[in-house]
């Protein structure tokens, strides 16, 4: 299943989801290109991804910057994967979302993303097809939470949903250029983002399992990849809920913590 994808590009892949789908795509004869913003942890998951047979070329680079996106995905060569990983969470704490938080969070999480899905998308369009008859397949990670307006993080909430939307109806007209895109919404996974939590989260799982979720959801072909189930049922509820019973009930658990202090 990981030696599906020859050509591998994935941001945010110095730690948490990123670090482990590097590790389960690598293998003898796979090129990955890694990006992220810490050199340091970006080099140690490149030589595990090298000792593991692959060819691995790390990147430090900020998907916020849209021209430097374009120049390395542009530069990569052949790319049967991309995915759209770089993310950040912030809530509101004990009081209201600052606009730099709002801000900091639509830039990475939204803007972020289309840097990256794009200018793979035109890579994409111009190379033949690969063995499955796919000329690509782009996955951008989007969250459960895009299913459900927690009010403790509106703009992480709704910057998930835009992605998860936008790249669902975008596959449909893709799929003509011969181009897959996926909406991956996994729940809590185990990350240095989640880690932030001050509150219990059901069905938290490793980001190695999360890994082997989203290749499995891949390799068949599924639009959408959530997991796990229960938690995907309990949003989907939970957002079709009245938007004040939501908030009165979200009121018994501690904020999510806010990005910048003050």
């Amino acid at each position: 299943m990981s030696r599906r994808f020859a050509h591998v590009l994935i941001t945010g892949a110095s730690s948490g989801i990123g670090a482990a789908l590097a590790q389960a795509s690598a293998g003898p004869g796979v090129v990955l290109h890694l990006g992220g913003r810490d050199a340091g942890r970006l080099a140690s998951v490149a030589e595990r991804c090298r000792s593991l047979g692959a060819a691995a070329y790390p990147a430090r680079i900020d998907v916020r910057d849209a021209s430097a996106m374009a120049e390395w995905i542009g530069g990569a060569g052949r790319l049967d994967l991309v995915v759209a990983n770089a993310g950040v969470g912030a809530g509101t704490g004990h009081g209201c979302e600052s606009p730099a938080d709002a801000r900091t969070v639509f830039e990475t999480n939204l803007t972020g993303a289309l840097n990256t899905v794009l200018p793979a998308i035109a890579v994409m369009a111009a190379q033949p097809p690969g063995r499955d008859g796919w000329r690509g397949r782009v996955a951008v990670v989007s969250s459960l939470a895009a299913f459900i307006a927690a009010p403790s993080a509106p703009a992480y909430c709704a910057s998930k949903a835009a992605l998860q939307r936008w790249a669902e109806a975008r596959d449909a007209t893709e799929r003509r250029r011969g181009i897959r895109l996926h909406a991956i919404c996994p729940g809590f996974v185990r990350t240095p983002m989640t880690a932030r939590n001050p509150f219990p989260m059901p069905w938290l799982m490793t980001p190695e399992e999360a890994a082997q979720r989203i290749l499995a959801g891949l390799a068949a072909g599924r639009r959408r990849i959530v997991f796990p189930w229960p938690l995907y049922a309990l949003a989907r509820l939970a957002g079709a809920l009245p938007q004040g019973l939501v908030h009165r009930l979200m009121e018994w658990l501690p904020p999510k913590p806010p990005l910048h202090a003050g």
